[in-house]
């Protein structure tokens, strides 16, 4: 497998729009184009939603953990089409098939992420996503990104 990209916030904020405190896609660590990418978010205490999910037990919430799939694979997607959000054109997450959850996330842990490309149809995308924290599957679900041109 070839590793051929590796991202630092400041280049995922180059193909994503998300911003704080919706960016939840710290790095990614390994790129192939058209094919998969793998990325983490390191999950803290200082994060906004902790105030409310659930006082005096944090847990990250489920669809926070899609979101970041759907981060990572937008990231995937932007990348093997050769786009940018800067070349008008935007993802948007329009689905998720098959989605699971196996385990809680909580401050100090590590969200680890894959995504790979699926099916593909002219606008349409399909990718298969995991998320796991120190090896345990938190997460899966095929998630489908929409390509807009704005």
């Amino acid at each position: 497998m070839q590793t051929s990209v590796i991202m630092d916030v400041e280049s995922i904020r180059s193909y994503l729009p998300q911003r704080y405190p919706f960016l939840l896609l710290d790095r990614v660590t390994e790129l192939e184009p058209g094919v998969r990418a793998t990325g983490f978010k390191n999950v803290t205490i200082n994060e906004e939603f902790f105030n409310g999910h659930f006082p005096g037990k944090p847990i990250m919430p489920g669809v926070l953990i899609v979101e970041a799939m759907a981060q990572l694979a937008g990231v995937l997607g932007f990348v093997s089409t050769g786009r940018k959000p800067a070349d008008g054109v935007i993802h948007l997450f329009v689905g998720a098939d098959r989605l699971r959850f196996k385990r809680q996330v909580v401050p100090g842990d590590r969200l680890q992420m894959e995504a790979s490309i699926g099916a593909s149809k002219r606008n349409l995308f399909k990718f298969g996503c995991r998320a796991t924290v120190d090896g345990d599957l938190a997460a899966s679900a095929e998630i489908l990104i929409a390509e807009q041109v704005l």
